[in-house]
């Protein structure tokens, strides 16, 4: 496998930017997932590692050799579609086989890797077919082998799942998650499905507007979000994101989610939260995930971190594995995610815990994370 590195990569078409000075080194054997809503630049990017765009400027290594104007057949790099991109009159074995073929590889060579391959992804039965004889899951492992089958120096995936219905979305997932635990490879994998992207990256990369908001693991970009943009793009429900005034009260800081009216929610923050003090006396961002809000026990005492909350429930959303629940807090809407059998109902008043451990503050005027 190998490294890539893109240096101060830009695209231009005409007056328009659509990415602005790209810097991502990713590691040998690393699966980097690049995601963010449409038109974010993503597949551009991916287009220009590729080969199938040229970058108005900056560079592309790939293991340090600068590939930035090589033709595609010239980079050791194998591409995944989402068309799937099969040859119809093939079989799946010819298919397999073609790219090793257009490289020359000897006989032999060709067929024992087209075996290997097919019994990593247990298609063995399929060689003999058609593509049009097989389902869209079929399709799509046998686009993958015809990768896996190059042994290239490195893998792209241009939204390979987005033809599949739920199911197999999440069957495919999977085995691409086992195919790279096994093979190591190193992966580029776009996507502007952040549950995609959570469970398949060994990093993220979440784009907007042509620019890398935030590059990191899923854990930190999931629970430490760069700016306000990552912390709603990421994760399902979206993490709450209520205005409130940070203020000294008896040595302490306290949240005023009512920026000083009567009624509204004081919430006092634990002491050794760091880095706030100089924000005291500013209105902030307060960031919240969902399950970081829970439903308050008579038989379970409250940690040092949680707070209690009573509020008004307005909806009751049962998804099964978990119970969501959505409600207002000084006019802002909050979703707490509860579990399956929490004993709430909407139109009914409910006492909730929020975890002031997990409370992320941001910048209101620039949306950056503050600490």
């Amino acid at each position: 496998m190998a490294t890539l590195q893109l240096q101060a990569v830009r695209k231009s078409f005409g007056a328009s930017t659509v990415l602005h000075d790209v810097q991502l080194a990713i590691d040998d054997g690393e699966f980097l997932v690049l995601v963010g809503p449409s038109g974010c630049g993503k597949s551009t990017l991916m287009n220009m590692i590729a080969g199938l765009e040229q970058p108005s400027g900056g560079r592309v290594l790939l293991d340090g050799r600068d590939i930035t104007d090589l033709p595609p057949a010239e980079r050791d790099i194998a591409m995944v579609f989402q068309s799937y991109a099969l040859y119809p009159n093939m079989t799946v074995a010819s298919n397999l086989e073609f790219p090793l073929r257009m490289r020359k590889v000897p006989r032999p060579e060709r067929e024992r890797r087209v075996r290997e391959v097919a019994a990593l992804l247990r298609i063995e039965d399929l060689l003999a077919r058609k593509p049009r004889q097989l389902s869209g899951g079929q399709r799509q492992r046998v686009a993958i082998g015809r990768a896996l089958a190059r042994d290239p120096q490195l893998y792209l995936f241009d939204e390979p799942l987005s033809n599949l219905d739920a199911q197999l979305r999440l069957d495919m997932r999977t085995e691409i998650k086992k195919l790279h635990q096994r093979l190591g490879a190193t992966a580029v994998y776009v996507t502007h499905d952040q549950i995609e992207a959570m469970t398949l990256a060994t990093r993220i990369a979440v784009m907007k507007d042509g620019k890398v908001q935030q590059l990191g693991t899923p854990q930190q970009v999931y629970h430490q979000p760069a700016n306000t943009f990552v912390a709603s793009f990421m994760g399902s429900p979206r993490m709450n994101l209520l205005r409130a005034s940070l203020r000294p009260a008896d040595g302490a800081l306290q949240l005023d989610f009512g920026r000083g009216g009567g009624g509204a929610p004081r919430l006092a923050l634990p002491k050794d939260l760091d880095g706030l003090a100089s924000q005291a006396g500013r209105e902030l961002l307060v960031g919240l995930r969902a399950e970081a809000i829970s439903l308050a026990r008579d038989t379970v005492p409250a940690s040092p971190c949680q707070r209690p909350i009573e509020v008004d429930i307005d909806l009751i959303e049962p998804t099964g594995a978990d119970t969501l629940v959505v409600f207002r807090v000084a006019g802002q809407d909050v979703t707490a995610r509860l579990e399956p059998d929490a004993d709430v109902h909407a139109g009914t008043r409910a006492r909730l815990l929020l975890d002031l451990r997990k409370l992320v503050f941001f910048d209101p005027g620039s949306g950056q994370r503050l600490g």
